[in-house]
């Protein structure tokens, strides 16, 4: 499967911080959420790929093209929702849609204000006047009404309500399908995440932890609940991780077909992508 985005050995140091041999690949016509706590190193990951970090080691490549080498023809075909995006207070919708008829050369005017109307966007309000989700939104439509092939969202939804995240992610889900597009989603709202997202990328302290399929994690992995003399007997290479409760041990397995048939547990619980990452950041081997 073809793939528009590839993240190769980056690297970045910082005092107190560091990427360390980031690699992940986003197929063509797929979304990836990118998952992983505050300050384990998403935004920065996503800095690099859109070339706002510098003097990164490594290679990324969108397009096949070298993001470093080709930063013009790149943009122009990519859309982005940072999450400390904003656009100048004093300017209105109907001001970003003249300045971004400049920057981008399939800027859809027509597609813009559709989208302001959907969401209910004044056009002629200052920036400054509108809600936090509001900007939100405003960002959004705003990324998507070049055409591009391929969005790159940190934190689109938040501050946004259950409903207008539902129609927000509506329009990821159209993107994917009328335009053939591909989408690399960071979000702390992970039920939003396992609705929509094709792969799931999980960042640690710099280090990608895991990445695979959404159903993959969603259907393969459980937990399971035992005493802590059921857990003596188990062999430490049957689980990745577990944590130590009052009253019993939760333990995250990789494969409950397998696990099942080796110690014979009649339930291993269902496992969500928050569960995934508390016992993988906070659980023990």
């Amino acid at each position: 499967m073809k793939s528009v985005l590839e993240v190769k050995d980056l690297s970045k140091k910082y005092s107190g911080f560091e990427l360390k041999n980031i690699n992940f690949q986003l197929p063509q016509g797929m979304i990836m959420g990118f998952i992983g706590e505050n300050g384990a190193g998403k935004t920065t990951t996503i800095k690099a790929i859109l070339d706002i970090i510098k003097n990164y080691a490594g290679e990324i490549k969108i397009f096949g093209l070298d993001s470093r080498k080709n930063p013009n023809q790149i943009q122009e075909e990519i859309g982005v929702v940072l999450d400390d995006m904003f656009f100048p207070e004093i300017l209105t919708p109907t001001n970003i849609d003249s300045i971004m008829k400049d920057i981008y050369k399939k800027w859809d005017s027509n597609l813009y204000f559709k989208y302001l109307d959907q969401f209910s966007l004044p056009k002629e309000k200052q920036i400054k006047a509108f809600s936090k989700g509001m900007r939100k939104k405003l960002e959004i439509v705003t990324a998507l009404s070049h055409h591009p092939k391929l969005l790159i969202l940190d934190e689109p939804t938040s501050g946004l309500d259950p409903i207008a995240r539902n129609e927000v992610i509506g329009l990821f889900q159209e993107f994917i399908e009328k335009e053939d597009g591909s989408i690399l989603l960071s979000s702390h709202i992970t039920t939003d995440l396992e609705h929509i997202a094709d792969y799931i990328t999980f960042i640690n302290d710099g280090e990608i932890i895991l990445s695979k399929t959404c159903d993959e994690l969603l259907n393969e992995y459980g937990i399971v609940k035992c005493t802590e003399k059921e857990f003596q007997k188990l062999d430490s290479n049957d689980y990745i991780q577990y944590i130590k409760r009052k009253c019993e041990y939760e333990v995250l397995v990789e494969n409950k077909k397998k696990f099942i048939k080796k110690y014979h547990y009649e339930v291993i619980d269902k496992i969500t992508l928050d569960d995934l990452m508390f016992l993988m950041i906070k659980g023990v081997k």
